[in-house]
C-alpha cells in the first residue's frame, strides 16, 4: 500500500518504537535504513546506530536475492507496483537464516519522496509476538491492508474512538465533533443507515464488508467506498473510507459516452432500444399496451446544406429539448441517429391514448426554431407502431414504426401515422424486392428500353431516353418507382447503372449506323453514383468502348442527386461537363432549390415534369408555370423538354408555347432497342398547328 502521509508514518514510528516482537524498518528512495525498531535489533542483531545508512540488500538479503529485491523496490517507487506479503528468509548479522513474515508499506512525504517500511514477523516467535501485540497493532494492521483515505474506530454500537483522516476535508463534520459520537448522529440518514446495517452484518458474519456512498461537502460532491472489519478480541470495528470520486466520475462518463448521445445528451440508438425491450417486458407482465413514435426531422438535410451543421447540429439540441418537454418522466426520448428521433410511451390502456401525446410531439414543431439569430420553420413526419397490436418485439415495432412515418412522408410531412396491415404488406413486399434485386443483374432479368424523344421544330426523332425495366423470373414485372428506390438504398444502383451505360451506348452507336442520323441518348443518373469515386473514369471509357461522341449523351440529374453534398457533385458535374456531355435538370419544378442549382451548375437542358406537362390543357396555374419556365430557360440558353406529353392538345400547346422537345406516349411508350431502330413517327403524332 502507498500513504501519503507524513503524520502516519511518523506514527508508525512512535508505536513501534518501543515494540520488539516485530521487527520495523524504514528504508529511504536509496533503499538506505532510515528506521530501525528494537525488534529489528532483536531479530536481525543489529543495533539501529549500525544500521541507519546501510542498504536494504547490503545488510539483511541474501546475495541470491538481492537483484530481485532492487528491481521490486524500484518498480514501487517508479510505476506503484506494490511488493506482495510474503514469507522470506533473510539473514542476521551472524550470517544466519532469519524465517519471517514480511508485510510492506510506502509513505509518500510532502516533498514527493519515498519511505518504504517493512514489518517483519519472526515466525518462530509467531505466537509470542500475538500475545504483545496491542490494541493499536491491530487497527493499524487493519489499515495496512486497504488503502485509506479516512480511519475510524468505532465500538460495536456504532461509537467513535479513534479517527484519522488523511484530508480533513472529506470530513462530514469536524475532527474534534466526531470522536466519541456515534456515526449515525451526524451523517445523512440514508449514509448512516448504510453504516449501522454493514456494522451489524460484519459482527454477525466477520470478515470485510465493503459499500458505496457519497457526501455533499463543502469541497463538492465526494464517492466513497468504506470497508468494515470487526475485531472480536476487543469488540471494536475498523472502517476505512477510501476516496473513489475520479474512478466514479470516469465510470459515469463512459457510462454517458456508451448510453447518451454526445450531441443531444438523451438516450442514444443503443439505450433507447434497451429501454424499449424493459419496456416490452414491462407491458407483457402488467397487460397494459406501448407505442414506439418514430419521428424524422422533414427536410433537414437541406438546413445542413444551406446554413451549415454547426446550425443543424443546434437545431437536434433544440429538438431534443422539446420533444423531452412534453412527455412523462417515465417516458424516454433518444436519438437513433441523424435526424431520426424515438420515443417510447409506456403504460397505455389503449392504443388511442398515445394519439394526445403524438399530437403533442408533433405541435413542438410549429412555433419557429430561432437559432443564431434566424427563424427556421421545421416539421416533422412520425410514425406510430402500438404493442402487442403492430409487433411483440422491438425490432418489429421500431421496423413498423418506422415504415408509418415513411407515410406521414408520402401524405405531404408535418403529419403522423399509425402502423396497419396495409403498410406491413408494403414491408413485405419491400423486403421481397430487395432479395431479388440481388443476383437480378447476374441472372440477366434487366432490360433497358428506350423512349423517342421528338424535336418540335422539326417534327423528327432527335434521340431517345434510355429507362431500365425489371423481368424478375419471381416476382414479374416491377416498376422502376418500386425498385429503384430500394436499388440505390442498397448500393446496387451502382452496379445496374454501369449496365445501363453500356447499353444505352451501345444501343446508341448501332442505332446512328443504321440510321445515318447523329441521334442523342438520355441517361438518368442517381445520387449514389454520384459517390463512387470511378465514376467519371468509368464514362471516359466507356466513351471509347462504344466510340459513341460524348455530346450525343446526355446525363439527366434531379434535385436529388445535388442534395447529397456539394463538395461531390462539384466534381462530378464539373468533370462530365469537361468531357463534353450534355447535362440535363430533369423534373424542373418539384423541388425546392432548382432555381438555385441552374444558377450554380452548367446545365444543357431542362426538363418539365409531367406532373405539370399534364395539366397544361385544364389547369391555368399548371400552364402559367411551365410557360414561365420555358421562356426563363431559354434567356439562360437551355433546351426545354417536356416529358410525359400524353395527347394532341398539350403537344399544340406546347408548341405554341416554344418547347423544344417532347416526349411520352403520345409518341410512344419505352420500347426494346431492336424496336428502336425500326421506329417512325405515325401521322397522327405529326406536330400540328
Amino acid at each position: 500500500m502507498e500513504n501519503h502521509h507524513a503524520d502516519t508514518r511518523d506514527a508508525v514510528r512512535q508505536l513501534f518504537d518501543t515494540v520488539d516482537a516485530i521487527s520495523v524498518q524504514g528504508y529511504d528512495q536509496e533503499r538506505k535504513v532510515v528506521y530501525w525498531n528494537i525488534g529489528s535489533e532483536k531479530i536481525y542483531g543489529y543495533s539501529a546506530e549500525e544500521a541507519v545508512g546501510q542498504k536494504l540488500e547490503d545488510l539483511i538479503i541474501p546475495e541470491h536475492m538481492r537483484e530481485g529485491v532492487v528491481s521490486a523496490h524500484r518498480d514501487w517507487v517508479t510505476d506503484g507496483i506494490e511488493i506482495p506479503a510474503s514469507e522470506l528468509t533473510l539473514r542476521n548479522k551472524s550470517g544466519q537464516d532469519v524465517s519471517v513474515y514480511s508485510s510492506h508499506v510506502m509513505f509518500r512525504s510532502a516533498r514527493d519522496e519515498y519511505e518504504m517500511y517493512c514489518i517483519d514477523v519472526y515466525l518462530g516467535d509467531v505466537k509470542k509476538a500475538q500475545r504483545q501485540a496491542v490494541s493499536k497493532e491491530e487497527l493499524l494492521n487493519s489499515v495496512f491492508e486497504s488503502i485509506p483515505d479516512l480511519f475510524f474506530l468505532l465500538t460495536e454500537d456504532g461509537r467513535i474512538v479513534e479517527c484519522h483522516a488523511g484530508d480533513s476535508r472529506k470530513l462530514y463534520v469536524e475532527y474534534e465533533q466526531i470522536v466519541g459520537k456515534h456515526m449515525v448522529d451526524f451523517l445523512p440518514e440514508e449514509v448512516s443507515a448504510k453504516f449501522k446495517a454493514s456494522i451489524a452484518k460484519s459482527i454477525a458474519e466477520g470478515g470485510v464488508l465493503s459499500f458505496e456512498y457519497y457526501l455533499d461537502l463543502p469541497i463538492g460532491r465526494i464517492y466513497f467506498e468504506a470497508r468494515l472489519s470487526h475485531l472480536p478480541g476487543q469488540k471494536q470495528v475498523v472502517v476505512i473510507a477510501r476516496d473513489i470520486t475520479e474512478a466514479n466520475e470516469a465510470a459515469e462518463l463512459i457510462r454517458k459516452q456508451a448510453y447518451f448521445d454526445s450531441l443531444t445528451s438523451i438516450p442514444n440508438r443503443l439505450l433507447s432500444l434497451d429501454r424499449l425491450s424493459q419496456m416490452i417486458k414491462e407491458m407483457e407482465r402488467s397487460g397494459e399496451k406501448a407505442a414506439v413514435v418514430f419521428l424524422d426531422v422533414d427536410d433537414f438535410k437541406k438546413v445542413n446544406d444551406s446554413l451549415g451543421h454547426d446550425v443543424g447540429d443546434k437545431v437536434l439540441v433544440e429538438a431534443a429539448n422539446r420533444l423531452s418537454s412534453v412527455v412523462r418522466d417515465s417516458d424516454t426520448v433518444g436519438r437513433l441517429g441523424g435526424d431520426e428521433f424515438i420515443v417510447l410511451l409506456g403504460a397505455l390502456a389503449e392504443s388511442f391514448d398515445a394519439v394526445g401525446t403524438v399530437e403533442k410531439l408533433l405541435g413542438v414543431f410549429r412555433e419557429p426554431f430561432t437559432i443564431d439569430g434566424r427563424e427556421l420553420i421545421l416539421t416533422t413526419s412520425i410514425g406510430v407502431a402500438v404493442f402487442p397490436d403492430n409487433g411483440e418485439s422491438a425490432t418489429d415495432l421500431l421496423r413498423n414504426a418506422d415504415a408509418a412515418m415513411y407515410q406521414s412522408k408520402e401524405a405531404g410531412r408535418n403529419t403522423y401515422s399509425f402502423f396497419t396491415k396495409q403498410m406491413n404488406a408494403m414491408i413485405l413486399r419491400r423486403l421481397e424486392i430487395e432479395e431479388q434485386l440481388y443476383g437480378a443483374l447476374e441472372r440477366g432479368e434487366f432490360e433497358v428500353c428506350y423512349q423517342p424523344k421528338i424535336n418540335l421544330r422539326s417534327g423528327r426523332i432527335m434521340g431517345a431516353e434510355a429507362l431500365l425495366r425489371w423481368h424478375s423470373s419471381v416476382m414479374g414485372s416491377v416498376s422502376p418507382d418500386e425498385f429503384i428506390p430500394i436499388a440505390e438504398h442498397t448500393g446496387l444502383i451502382v452496379p445496374i447503372g454501369k449496365f445501363v451505360l453500356a447499353q444505352a451506348l451501345a444501343c446508341l452507336k448501332e442505332w446512328g449506323r443504321a440510321s445515318g442520323q447523329e441521334y442523342t441518348m438520355a441517361v438518368n443518373l442517381s445520387p449514389r453514383q454520384f459517390r463512387d469515386q470511378d465514376f467519371i473514369d468509368y464514362v471516359k471509357q466507356s466513351l471509347r468502348t462504344s466510340g459513341v461522341a460524348p455530346e450525343r449523351l446526355e446525363f439527366e440529374i434531379t434535385e436529388g442527386v445535388l442534395l447529397i453534398g456539394q463538395a461531390c457533385v462539384d466534381d462530378i458535374l464539373t468533370g462530365l461537363h469537361a468531357l463534353g456531355i450534355k447535362l440535363s435538370m430533369d423534373d424542373f419544378g418539384t423541388g425546392y432549390s432548382s432555381l438555385s442549382y441552374l444558377r450554380r451548375y452548367d446545365f444543357d437542358l431542362l426538363k418539365i415534369d409531367r406532373s405539370f406537362v399534364g395539366g397544361i390543357t385544364t389547369n391555368k396555374e399548371d400552364r402559367d408555370l411551365v410557360t414561365a419556365t420555358i421562356a426563363m430557360a431559354h434567356s439562360l440558353n437551355l433546351e426545354v423538354v417536356a416529358e410525359g406529353v400524353e395527347t394532341a392538345d398539350q403537344l399544340n400547346v406546347l408548341c405554341k408555347l416554344g418547347c423544344d422537345v417532347a416526349q411520352g406516349y403520345h409518341f410512344s411508350k419505352p420500347i426494346p432497342a431492336r424496336e428502336l431502330m425500326d421506329y417512325r413517327l405515325t401521322d397522327s403524332c405529326m406536330v400540328g398547328g
